[in-house]
This record gives C-alpha cells, sequence and structure tokens, in this order.
C-alpha cells in the first residue's frame, strides 16, 4: 500500500503541472484577453489580470490538495491582504509562489524575463504589472530595485522570495542586497512569510517525480509588518545599511525555518509598524 501511495503520488504531481501548463496556455489565449482587452484603462486590466491569477492559483492549490499531494495550513492570512506593503518570503519549493498568491487577490511580483519574450505569458504577466528580472536583458540591477520601488510607492503590494531561488535544503540561507534596497527606497512595511514544508518536496536540485514518503505538508506563518527605515539613520550610507538589514533577515529566516511548529511567527529585527 505505501508504494502504491507513492506511485500514486508521482502520477498525481505529473499530472497537476501538466494540468497547471494547459490551463495556463488556454487561459493566456482566451480569458485574459476577454478580461483585459475590455477595457482602456490600464488600471483596471492589472486588477483583473490579477483576480485571474489569483483565483487560479488558489484553485490549483486545492487541486493538489484534493489528489493527496500535498497538504498545508496557513497563520495570519488576512495580513498578506493589506496593501502598500512589501512581502518578503524564504522559498524552499517550487510551489510557494502558489500557495501565497492564492491568498492574495493584488499583489505584485518579480518574475523571470524570459516570460516576457514567451508568446503565451508576456501578455498575461504585462496585464497583470508583474516585474521582470532584467536577467539576459542587459537591464542594470538599479532598474529593477527602482521599478519595483515605483510599483510599492504607488500603493500596490509587491511579493519577492529575496533568496532570488529556491534554498537548498541544509544549506544556510543567503539573501543578496538588492531586496533590503528595494525595502529602504520605498520606505513601506516589510511583511515576512516562513514557508516550511515536512517532508520537504519540489526543492532545489530534486526531481518533481521524487516524491517523499508521505505528502508534503506546508506550515505557512505570517509575521508582523515592520519598519525598516531606521537602518538608513543608523548606516553611514545606503549600501551599508542594504547589508546589514539583510543580514539580520537572514538570521531571521535561519531561524524560523529551524523552530518547532507552533511557534508564534515573530517579528523581524526592526521597529513593528503602529
Amino acid at each position: 500500500m505505501r508504494a502504491l501511495d507513492r506511485r500514486w503520488r508521482q502520477f498525481a504531481t505529473g499530472l497537476c503541472f501538466v494540468v497547471f501548463g494547459v490551463v495556463g496556455v488556454v487561459c493566456g489565449l482566451t480569458i485574459f484577453p476577454a478580461a483585459c482587452l475590455t477595457t482602456r484603462d490600464p488600471r483596471v486590466a492589472k486588477r483583473r489580470a490579477q483576480w485571474i491569477v489569483w483565483r487560479w492559483f488558489h484553485l490549483f492549490s486545492h487541486l493538489m490538495r484534493v489528489v493527496g499531494v500535498i497538504s498545508w495550513e496557513i497563520h495570519g492570512a488576512e495580513k498578506l491582504r493589506r496593501r502598500g506593503q512589501l512581502i518578503i518570503a524564504n522559498h524552499p519549493t517550487l510551489i510557494d509562489v502558489v500557495l501565497l498568491i492564492g491568498y492574495i487577490p493584488e499583489v505584485d511580483c518579480i518574475v523571470k524575463e524570459a516570460l516576457f519574450r514567451n508568446p503565451f505569458t508576456r501578455f498575461p504577466i504585462r496585464w497583470a504589472g508583474y516585474i521582470g528580472n532584467g536577467s539576459g536583458s542587459g537591464a542594470p540591477p538599479t532598474q529593477l530595485v527602482e521599478d519595483c520601488a515605483a510599483t510599492l510607492k504607488a500603493g500596490n503590494s509587491l511579493l519577492i522570495f529575496p533568496e532570488g531561488t529556491r534554498s537548498v535544503p541544509g544549506r544556510p540561507i543567503h539573501i543578496p542586497h538588492g531586496t533590503a534596497r528595494i525595502a529602504l527606497e520605498a520606505g513601506v512595511p516589510v511583511l515576512p512569510v516562513t514557508i516550511r514544508c515536512e517532508p520537504i518536496m519540489l526543492s532545489k536540485h530534486v526531481p518533481w517525480h521524487r516524491v517523499p514518503e508521505r505528502p508534503g505538508h506546508y506550515r505557512i506563518e505570517v509575521g508582523e509588518p515592520a519598519d525598516v527605515r531606521h537602518y538608513l539613520r543608523e548606516a553611514p550610507n545606503t549600501a551599508i545599511a542594504a547589508r546589514r538589514l539583510s543580514q539580520d533577515w537572514m538570521r531571521y529566516f535561519e531561524q524560523r525555518r529551524g523552530e518547532a511548529p507552533g511557534a508564534p511567527a515573530g517579528t523581524l529585527p526592526a521597529a513593528p509598524v503602529a
């Protein structure tokens, strides 16, 4: 029975990813154009596109739960829906973004630049107002920081995985300074989200078909928003402030991912937002 269960989850995982791809292509050719081309207001098109992504990711998350691939629990989900905040999360598995956006009806995020050149995804992600990471395009990192800070200053929320890629189990979390520069430039509250998956699945360098002995259980804990502007006041320049903030974030996520389930969500090492 254990071997049969594992075989089923291998098949179900592959089936879910096929469904995800097929639905993405179909929606990109039908639902997105129907929703976004019927308005001349780019802000309305953006809200509609993000709503479609939210509903689809929410449904896909439940599909993976129904077929027995994963289970999850989330604590503090209501805090994700506040506007005008930078949401940062650790990135242990492939579907972290799907689980999180499934709880956020309107949020900007950073996507691979290649998706802007893909004929099936270029228009949906443009309509949704997503930001390209600049990889392979020659775009300077400062432009990415400016684009992200601009959308936050405009009152939108932005979801970032500051590690830039999935973390490797057993290795320390590494966070470059780019996300810290965005937070300092925008001056908005930073909302930390800790994601754990036990047993780990869909991690970096692990094939999707290598499923664990039992379904992966995700525990998502949303912390408290924090004001990080004091880093600028306490450092001689922005570069040093960003380095200190990144180091504190690394310590925060290292501590959180090692704590026992059920521990309080905690706050970033910065001033809480009133």
